[in-house]
């Protein structure tokens, strides 16, 4: 079961981590496969909008917050936002049917996630 929110957005909205440039790169890449399908914001500035988000896991990865209430993290957050992009909706397909892809999908994510820092020094 997933997390929920009891004011959902109209449309999906992705929120990062506005204080890390590599994660500002990341959405921005995204935003560019899903176009106007999805919004989105720094975590930061929504602190507010979806108080039943602690901001402790906001600041490790990134989350989806879909329309019907639903919210994803990490990596199944970028493939469910990847659903709306006509060419790349088969990622989401094949991350939800394979158990193994998935695990390393999370995996690939956490490792990432953990030196974003110091991946946006080198980058």
């Amino acid at each position: 079961m997933h997390a929920r929110v009891q004011s959902p957005p109209l449309k999906p909205t992705l929120l990062w981590d506005g204080d890390c440039g590599f994660c500002g790169r990341s959405a921005w890449r995204l935003e560019r496969r899903t176009g106007e399908s999805v919004d989105y914001a720094p975590y930061q500035t929504m602190l507010a909008r979806f108080p039943e988000i602690p901001e402790s896991a906001l600041e490790h990865a990134v989350h989806l917050v879909e329309s019907d209430g639903a919210v994803y993290h990490s990596a199944q957050a970028i493939f469910r936002a990847l659903m709306y992009a006509p060419r790349w909706s088969w990622a989401n397909r094949f991350y939800e049917r394979s158990q193994i892809f998935a695990a390393l999908s999370e995996w690939g994510y956490r490792r990432v996630a953990n030196n974003r820092y110091l991946i946006s020094k080198v980058l």
